[in-house]
């Protein structure tokens, strides 16, 4: 059977819908006439139906993908079906579970993503809760936050961020990296994950102790889940991971050896600041997490064909606390996790 029938006949909770016609009418702005790619696996069938039921809804064509009726995973390859797909659609949803290795994978799709000028919502380890909170935030005033604090961070020399964890961390941006705006409306200059809610860079250079009592991302995050009962604390020095300490020796070394994959996967490859204002809390899952309004960073690849960085990494990673305090050029914006509204208004730039 195809992935389309698969889909079509699946069953699925219509609580879904909200989340899927945020992503399909508002994110990716889908028209009736453009083609779409939607790519979905077993563990989020229900999910991706409730995407196909949106699609449909809207009259806009598009292939259904099922990785597992494709190819075994982990993959080793993306599918050569959905990539040859993706060169006839305009835009494309990728809403998968991640498994081990398959990052590269997934830069096979994007790369076709990148080439092409898509839209593209990429939706890995999208769940049920996400659907429901993430998902349905007010994006107009998501994306005006976004708009605000890309304004600013932009413009930017130096931030500094501090957590009552023990974070203590300064970021410093040269004019040459550009700053991204990924507020979940999705524009063909740049792809997005969803929920959206971001704004992001490659940095010059970052310092400091940062005290990952949130998530930590890729697959490692499914496997750790929440920290905040054992926090991971890692130790920056001129844009390199020089220490890593926490009380769970397992998730230690594994996040230490995951950085050492090749010789950039220890270097600060994204400085950003989350934007979604709905996300109240870390859930234990990356692609919501990294949302929360506060500061992550990632290691390993810079996103070189978006920030302009020169340099290049087979892997990423992000990590994720908690209850920021966030100053830009001296200028505070946020308190304990919570943007300073008034001062998003009236600092000039």
């Amino acid at each position: 059977m195809s992935g389309a029938r698969l889909l079509q006949g699946a069953p699925f909770d219509p609580e879904l819908l909200p989340g899927a016609r945020n992503a399909v009418r508002f994110c990716l702005r889908v028209r009736p006439e453009e083609k779409v790619t939607l790519i979905t696996d077993r563990a989020c069938l229900e999910i991706g139906a409730s995407l196909a039921r949106e699609l449909d809804a809207l009259g806009a064509p598009h292939h259904a993908w099922i990785l597992e009726e494709l190819a075994p995973r982990p993959l080793a390859e993306m599918p050569a079906a959905i990539l040859a797909d993706m060169e006839t659609s305009q835009v494309s949803i990728f809403a998968v579970k991640a498994m081990p290795n398959e990052l590269r994978t997934r830069m096979q799709m994007t790369d076709v993503v990148n080439r092409r000028k898509m839209r593209h919502a990429h939706m890995v380890n999208i769940d049920r809760r996400i659907m429901l909170e993430g998902m349905r935030a007010d994006f107009d005033e998501v994306d005006r936050i976004s708009t605000r604090v890309f304004e600013m961070a932009s413009a930017a020399r130096e931030i500094r961020a501090t957590t009552p964890a023990g974070t203590e961390i300064t970021g410093r941006f040269s004019p040459r990296l550009r700053w991204l705006k990924t507020s979940g409306i999705i524009s063909p200059e740049k792809w997005g994950n969803l929920p959206g809610g971001e704004t992001f860079t490659a940095p010059e250079q970052v310092d400091g102790t940062f005290v990952i009592d949130g998530v930590v991302g890729d697959y490692l995050c499914e496997k750790y889940g929440d920290l905040r009962d054992t926090p991971l604390t890692i130790r920056v020095r001129e844009n390199r991971l020089r220490e890593v300490h926490s009380a769970n020796r397992e998730l230690e070394d594994e996040f230490w050896r995951y950085c050492h994959t090749d010789e950039n996967s220890d270097r600060v490859g994204e400085f950003a600041i989350g934007t979604n204002i709905a996300v109240r809390d870390v859930i234990g899952n990356i692609l919501q997490d990294e949302k929360i309004p506060g500061i992550h960073i990632a290691f390993g690849n810079p996103y070189a064909a978006h920030t302009g960085a020169d340099w290049y990494s087979s892997t990423h990673i992000d990590v994720v606390g908690r209850r920021f305090d966030i100053w830009i050029d001296g200028r505070q914006i946020m308190h304990a996790g919570a943007f300073l509204l008034d001062t998003l208004a009236s600092t000039p730039f």
